[in-house]
C-alpha cells in the first residue's frame, strides 16, 4: 500500500528566497568593496626623472643670460657729400691705422668748389692788404693835418706871448696883442678837431680792417670746408682697429650721411647680456658678474642697464674687470650671470622645470625609500639659475622630483618602478 509522503515545497521556497537574499548581500557588499578601493597609482620610469635633495645654507641668488661682445669704441665713417665709390682700397677684417685709406670717391663739382673758394680767399686776402695800405695812408695824411696845425698853434702861442709881454712893457700895441690872442685860441680850436678827427680816423680804419679781416675768415672758412670735403674723398678709419663693415660698391652713388664704414676697437670689448624681464627688476648697476667666452670666464661688473624691453629681454651690459682670453673678438657669442644676493641659512633645492619665484607649485616628494612619491604643495622665495629657496612645503633632507611632471597632473601619488 503506497503512503503519501508529505509535501516540502513550502520550505523549498523559504531556501530559495534565502540563497537569494544571501546572494544580494554578497553582491552588494562586494560592490561596495571595490567602490571603496582607490585605483592603482600609475608607474613611472625613475630613470627618467630628475631628483633632487633639499639642503639648508647659504643660497647665491643669480640671474642668467646669453648675449655678445661688442666693442666699446665703434665708430661709423659717413659720407659728406654726393660723390661716387670709386675703389675699394681695404676689405673688412684687415687691422687699419687712424690714417688708413679705406675708400677712394669722386666728386668733380667738389674739385672746382675747391678751386673757386681758394680763388676767393686770395681776392678777399687781397683787398684786405688793399684797405691796409689805403686806410694806413689816410691816417698818415690826417696825423699830418693834425701835425700842421698844433705846430701853427704853438707858433701863434708864443707870438701871443711876446705881443702881450711887449704891451706890458709899453713897447707893442694892445691891438697887436689881442689879435694873437684870438689866433692862437683859434688854432687851439682847430688842433682839437684834428686830433679828433685822427681819433675818428683811426677808428674808422680798424673798423673798416675788421671788416675785411672777417671777410677774409669767412672766405677762409668756406676754403677749409671744401678743402676738408675734398681730404675726405680718401676715407680714412680715424682710429685703430678692425674694419667691420664696407656696406658699398665700386661705381655706387653715395649721398651725405651715408654710411661708408665701421671701424671698432678689438681691444676694448663689453659684454651685452640680454635678460628676461621678469628677472631685470633686481639687477642694479655695479653688480658682479661672470661672462663665459667659451675659452674662459671673465669677471666684470654690470656697467648700463637698458631703460626698454625688447623681445622679452632687457640688454644688460657688462664692462670687463679681468683681461680677456685669447680668441675673444667682436659679434663672440657668451654666457652671462649676474650675482643679485647671497643669503645665509636657508633652505634650498634644484630648480624645477616650472617653479618661478614667489609662486606655490606642486611637487612630488619621494616617500617609501623611493619607491612612490606624493604631491606636496610646495611655497618657493627666491630663483636662482639652477636652485630655489624654499619657504614652506618641505624639510631638509627631502627628495622631490624636479624633472617636468605635468602629465601626472590628475594623480596625487605614483610608482617609481
Amino acid at each position: 500500500m503506497d503512503i503519501q509522503r508529505p509535501s516540502n515545497a513550502h520550505a523549498k521556497k523559504i531556501r530559495r528566497i534565502i540563497y537569494v537574499a544571501v546572494a544580494v548581500v554578497s553582491v552588494a557588499g562586494v560592490t561596495f568593496g571595490v567602490s571603496r578601493l582607490r585605483p592603482a597609482a600609475p608607474s613611472v620610469d625613475k630613470a627618467t626623472t630628475w631628483t633632487d635633495e633639499v639642503k639648508r645654507g647659504p643660497l647665491l641668488i643669480e640671474v642668467h643670460g646669453v648675449g655678445t661682445l661688442v666693442p666699446e669704441d665703434i665708430r661709423w665713417i659717413p659720407a659728406q657729400t654726393d660723390s661716387r665709390v670709386d675703389r675699394i682700397v681695404i676689405h673688412p677684417g684687415a687691422i687699419v691705422q687712424p690714417g688708413s685709406v679705406i675708400l677712394e670717391l669722386s666728386n668733380p663739382e667738389l674739385q672746382r668748389d675747391v678751386l673757386d673758394a681758394e680763388y676767393q680767399l686770395k681776392a678777399a686776402q687781397a683787398d684786405y692788404e688793399n684797405l691796409k695800405v689805403q686806410v694806413n695812408s689816410d691816417l698818415l695824411n690826417q696825423r699830418a693835418a693834425t701835425a700842421a696845425v698844433r705846430s701853427d698853434y704853438e707858433q701863434a702861442k708864443i707870438q701871443h706871448e711876446v705881443d702881450e709881454k711887449l704891451r706890458a712893457e709899453g713897447i707893442g700895441a694892445e691891438v697887436t696883442a689881442l689879435l694873437s690872442k684870438v689866433k692862437a685860441e683859434q688854432l687851439a680850436i682847430r688842433l682839437q678837431l684834428e686830433e679828433d678827427r685822427t681819433t675818428n680816423a683811426a677808428g674808422s680804419a680798424k673798423a673798416r680792417l675788421m671788416a675785411q679781416q672777417s671777410h677774409v675768415d669767412q672766405q677762409r672758412a668756406l676754403y677749409d670746408l671744401k678743402r676738408s670735403e675734398a681730404h675726405a674723398l680718401h676715407v680714412r678709419a680715424g682710429i685703430q682697429g678692425v674694419l667691420q663693415v664696407v656696406p658699398v660698391e665700386v661705381g655706387q652713388h653715395v649721398t651725405p650721411g651715408t654710411n661708408l664704414a665701421r671701424v671698432a676697437d678689438p681691444k676694448h670689448l663689453k659684454a651685452e647680456i640680454k635678460i628676461a624681464e621678469t628677472q631685470a627688476k633686481d639687477v642694479v648697476i655695479g653688480q658682479n658678474a661672470s661672462v663665459d667666452t667659451r675659452n674662459g670666464i671673465v669677471k666684470g661688473l654690470v656697467s648700463r642697464i637698458d631703460p626698454s624691453v625688447q623681445n622679452g629681454t632687457v640688454t644688460v651690459d657688462v664692462q670687463f674687470s679681468d683681461p680677456l682670453p685669447h680668441g675673444a673678438r667682436p659679434d663672440l657669442s657668451v654666457d652671462g650671470t649676474i650675482e643679485i644676493e647671497n643669503l645665509n641659512d636657508v633652505l634650498y633645492v634644484g630648480r624645477p622645470v616650472h617653479g618661478q619665484s614667489d609662486s606655490t607649485i606642486g611637487l612630488f616628494k619621494l616617500v617609501d625609500d623611493g619607491s612612490d612619491a606624493v604631491r606636496v604643495n610646495v611655497k618657493l622665495g627666491k630663483t636662482s639659475v639652477n636652485t630655489v629657496e624654499i619657504l614652506q612645503g618641505l624639510k631638509v633632507g627631502d627628495k622631490v622630483i624636479l624633472s617636468d611632471m605635468s602629465a601626472w597632473d590628475a594623480v596625487d601619488r605614483i610608482r617609481l618602478r
